[in-house]
């Protein structure tokens, strides 16, 4: 396979090359020699947290809690700690303090205010939370922890628990110059809470909609008198049920964490977690009409209709990572890091998936079904080593990044159904009648999968003057996908393949706060996974121009961003129409729209966030069916507000309230953009009250309990959104 053209990337170096030598031009060369202390880290690299049992939290940094709501450092544009105002790219940082005040349980809740993004088009999946950013699925390989990735792929999922969250991060556009594979639109990195240097005792419990209770902790500090171990053990254990009828939603998520810190220069944090899933009635595709559109009878699916059957349905899931954080500072230049990971997964999925009406059924009342059994496994291997350098070259300030890593992603993929025509017994949506069995799922794709990569990268941000940062990068990625089919016996298939992909940036720091930006960037994502044939499926390719500005306003604890950006996916998947189990790997699709975000602490005790999103999604290369089409399923406008208040002084010091809105854009049920899919709005409330240590706290999403459908992959395939769910907790920090 050809590596992504570069040619543009090339003329646009050129571009920037003059624009760059007409603003330094008439700098002088005092102005020119500054150093990196405007892009240098206060307290860098030691990766324990700040934040403490006492409430106060030292200088931010990017791996380290964030005050608030405003983050002003983040590392995974760049991977390296850098002011966020100065780097060319759209990043929006969510905290533990806001994922607390909106009482965020999944992934998908607490990225629901970002723009960009479009969580849980899927509706409230038990199994995993699904992400399309800037209009492209981002849950497959997007999601990464700790700047590494977790694959996502033959129904082998990994889930993040958000309480183990210390920030959740969210990169807009093209990443693939320093992680290799990611996808195009971009991807979301969850930093994990790490040991913190003086004692941390945090307790919560709760419970609410659905039978739902659980209970959290959160402990860490320092080991020994001497400082220099320090550790952190942060919980959570839920039981309840899932929105449908008949399907739990149990979760066991612990992470244990330790830091080793011999001296100033070098650190070493072990971070682990481990996580069981037990839930079911994940399956429910619905058919468009009965969902969006009454049936042939008038009627609508109710919300709480289980699909499948208590007899089979079940979903467990266990899964393990361990790794560990090593960085030294070698001198005031140069700095070394390896980050390692080994992430596991094993699951075991198990029920009835509704396949549109009974044939025949005129009063579209008995939906078909047919059983589904699959039992993944895979592991994850993955380690990235850094060499980092911050000098000033007597006329330039230089941040380099120079890094090699690996992944090495195994997969065994067993996945049966119910042969047609015995398929599964119908259900009847006004009179449904559980425990029916049905014929024992037969495999039809049983297969071991193993992708190796291997990328060599390097980055210069470059400041050529006090206020004009330069960022160039490349990388080069050479990848091996093997694929060995138990079904037809023997079949063997493999792929290699390489390719190089780069950025540049150009960022403008302006007095007042002002910092606008262009960026460039290539995509390179290697794609797990088989066509219907067992061949491997081939990388896809992406590129993206993004032009913007940022705005910090001096004073404030404020950040506004707007980005506009076009770009392209080649190579994407879509649901093979004529096998329901697989994907076909055609086409090319373009986003181009804009972005609007505002985080800010308004006043004492007032946190805001708002965002507007605007793009125009269409296929630019693919079938006659598709073609200048909107992908199914994708909204094209989002819009969301959240504020919280708490009063900071008088008798009712401690007290506080919040809300938000949710507007999400219309969508498609269908290739031919004839069935749609209508807008939504919901509103999410809060109040909560903080008195020594003590906090009490109700959140509830989708106060009104409006009925929506989220999305529709298919006209007998569409899914229900978040029903009212109101959750109330008491905690005690000490």
């Amino acid at each position: 396979m050809s590596s992504p053209s570069f040619a543009c990337p090339a003329a646009l170096a050129a571009g920037v090359s003059l624009i760059v030598l007409a603003l330094t031009g008439a700098a002088s060369a005092q102005e020119r020699a500054v150093t990196l202390e405007t892009l240098s880290v206060e307290g860098a690299g030691t990766g324990i947290g700040a934040g403490a049992g006492n409430g106060r939290r030292g200088p931010e940094t990017a791996r380290g809690p964030v005050d608030g709501y405003v983050a002003t450092r983040s590392a995974t544009a760049t991977k390296t700690d850098t002011p966020i105002i100065r780097t060319p790219q759209s990043i929006s940082v969510v905290s533990a303090d806001q994922i607390k005040a909106q009482g965020s349980q999944t992934l998908s809740e607490a990225v629901r205010y970002t723009p960009g993004i479009y969580a849980n088009q899927f509706g409230p999946d038990t199994r995993l939370d699904w992400f399309l950013i800037r209009g492209f699925s981002a849950t497959e390989s997007g999601l990464f922890r700790d700047g590494l990735q977790l694959f996502q792929t033959g129904f082998a999922n990994f889930r993040v628990d958000p309480f183990g969250a210390e920030r959740i991060e969210l990169l807009r556009g093209p990443a693939a110059t320093l992680f290799g594979g990611s996808p195009v639109g971009g991807l979301i990195n969850i930093v994990s809470k790490r040991p913190t240097f003086t004692p941390l005792r945090y307790l919560e419990l709760g419970g609410g909609s659905f039978s739902q209770r659980y209970a959290a902790f959160d402990l860490g500090g320092p080991v020994d008198e001497s400082g220099h171990w320090f550790y952190r053990l942060t919980g959570r254990f839920q039981n309840g049920d899932a929105q449908v009828n008949f399907a739990p939603e149990d979760r066991y998520y612990i992470a244990p964490s330790f830091t080793y810190k011999p001296d100033g220069a070098t650190t070493f944090t072990v971070l682990t977690s481990f996580q069981r899933d037990e839930t079911g009635g994940a399956g429910q595709f619905l058919p468009y009409f009965g969902t969006v559109r009454t049936n042939a009878s008038g009627l609508r699916i109710d919300r709480k209709l289980n699909a499948s059957d208590p007899l089979v349905d079940r979903y467990t899931r266990n899964q393990a990572n361990l790794g560990y954080e090593f960085e030294h500072h070698v001198d005031d230049v140069w700095t070394v890091r390896q980050n390692f990971r080994y992430s596991f997964t094993e699951v075991s999925d198990s029920r009835y998936v509704a396949n549109g009406y009974a044939f025949g059924d005129t009063s579209q009342t008995n939906l078909a079904r047919y059983g589904f059994l699959t039992t993944p496994r895979a592991g994850l291997f993955a380690v990235d080593n850094q060499a980092e350098a911050r000098f000033n070259d007597g006329t330039f300030g230089h941040t380099v990044l120079m890094g090699v890593d690996y992944k090495r992603y195994s997969l065994s993929d067993n996945q049966a159904s119910t042969p047609f025509p015995a398929q599964a017994p119908n259900l009847n949506i006004l009179f449904p009648r559980y425990f029916q069995t049905a014929v024992a799922p037969a495999p039809y794709r049983v297969l071991n999968q193993q992708l190796q990569q291997v990328g060599l990268y390097a980055q210069d941000q470059i400041a050529l003057t006090e206020r004009l940062t330069f960022l160039i990068g490349g990388r080069q990625d050479f990848v091996d996908n093997n694929i060995d089919s138990k079904i037809p016996a023997g079949t063997s298939t493999q792929i290699s393949e390489s390719a190089f992909t780069g950025r540049l940036g150009l960022i403008y720091n302006l007095d007042n706060g002002l910092a606008p930006y262009i960026t460039y960037g290539t995509s390179f994502n290697p794609t797990p996974g088989a066509d219907v044939n067992n061949r491997p499926f081939k990388s896809e390719t992406g590129e993206q121009v993004e032009i913007g500005t940022k705005f910090q306003p001096v004073g404030w604890n404020t950040l506004f961003t707007f980005a506009a950006f076009d770009l392209v996916r080649n190579n994407t998947l879509t649901p093979n129409p004529d096998n329901i189990f697989t994907n076909l790997q055609i086409g090319s699709v373009r986003s181009r729209g804009f972005e609007l975000s505002a985080t800010a602490t308004l006043a004492e005790g007032l946190n805001l966030t708002a965002a507007y999103t605007l793009y125009g999604l269409r296929t630019i290369e693919g079938t006659v069916l598709d073609l200048g089409k909107v992908p199914v399923g994708i909204p094209q406008t989002l819009a969301s507000l959240w504020a919280d208040y708490t009063i900071p002084v008088g008798d009712f010091k401690g007290f506080g309230f919040g809300g938000g809105v949710n507007y999400v854009g219309q969508s498609y049920a269908d290739v031919a953009n004839t069935l749609v899919v209508p807008e939504y709005v919901t509103f999410d409330a809060a109040v909560h009250y903080d008195y020594a240590g003590w906090r009490a706290a109700v959140n509830v999403i989708n106060i009104g309990d409006k009925r929506f459908v989220s999305s529709c992959s298919t006209a007998t395939a569409c899914f229900y959104g978040t029903q009212r769910k109101v959750v109330a907790s008491v905690s005690y920090k000490w």
